[in-house]
């Protein structure tokens, strides 16, 4: 007699997932360096700190750009990404301006980044959850939103510095490894 052993097809969130686990281990990376960096630099606004600052949220577009190619059309994360790249470039332009008036303008811009980048995050992360691994983004994105809600406070105190920003972007970047970790779990799955 013989055994017949059937495999799952594979769904439409098996190419989706791959994609989102290199770029979320991309993103870990680089945010791991970034947070290093500005950590070093983090006391006052000179030439690294301002390129690294105004960095971040053009690779956050860049990724944004890169995801969007890989989502498949018309789930709902596309119009979002579309919203996120927006906010990202806007963000970076601002900053190279705030970088002139000083740290609290740059924890203000920052902030008010990290809560609509936040609330984007959330939101896509939300649309995604079916495909799996998009808690640990979703809780990202739900904290962003609260610790941009914190830059804004910190602005208006005085000695403020950049170091939160960069323990920020690290932690950001560890929610990306976990999600990454808990893509390639979903793939072993199915």
């Amino acid at each position: 007699m013989d055994t017949v052993v059937s495999k799952p097809v594979p769904t439409a969130a098996v190419p989706l997932r791959a994609a989102l686990r290199k770029l979320y281990l991309l993103r870990f990376a680089f945010a791991a360096v970034w947070a290093a960096l500005l950590f070093m630099t983090a006391d006052t606004l000179g030439p690294l700190s301002g390129t690294l600052l105004v960095l971040y949220p053009l690779f956050d577009a860049a990724c944004a750009v890169v995801d969007l190619r890989s989502t498949p059309a018309g789930n709902g994360a596309a119009k979002r990404l579309w919203v996120n790249i927006g906010l990202s470039v806007l963000t970076g332009i601002a900053l190279t301006v705030a970088l002139t008036s000083g740290i609290p303008a740059v924890l203000r811009v920052w902030g008010v980044w990290a809560v609509t980048a936040g609330i984007t995050q959330l939101a896509v992360g939300l649309v995604r959850r079916l495909a799996g691994g998009q808690w640990p983004m979703i809780a990202s994105g739900a904290i962003s939103t609260l610790a941009g809600a914190s830059f804004l406070l910190q602005a208006g105190k005085d000695g403020a510095t950049l170091t939160n920003l960069a323990g920020y972007a690290f932690l950001g970047g560890v929610f990306f490894l976990i999600s990454a970790l808990r893509l390639k779990s979903a793939d072993r799955k199915n």
